[in-house]
Parts: C-alpha cells; structure tokens; sequence
C-alpha cells in the first residue's frame, strides 16, 4: 500500500498536536524554520544526516 508523504506529514503532525500539545507558535517556528533551511545553502549539508 502507497500512502503519500503528505498526508503521513498531516496525521503524525495532527497525532502530535493532540497527543503532546505543544504551544501553537513552536509548532510554526518548527515548519517555517525548516522551511527556510531546506531552501537555503545549508541543505546539501543537511542532506546526508537525514538519509
């Protein structure tokens, strides 16, 4: 069974919510700093820690 990325994204990042509470503005800080990281000149040095 292939299940998209996204929408495993969306329920561990829904279970999380529920489950651990974190304060919302961690949780945009988290999504919008990795955002900016996969986008910037630090990406190819990232790349092989998350392989």
């Amino acid at each position: 069974m292939d299940v998209p990325l996204w929408l495993v994204l969306i329920v561990v990042g829904a279970l999380g919510i529920k489950l651990i509470r974190p304060p919302w503005w961690l949780v945009a800080v988290i999504l919008l700093g990795g955002y900016l990281l996969a986008d910037s000149l630090f990406a190819p040095l990232i790349d092989p820690i998350t392989k």
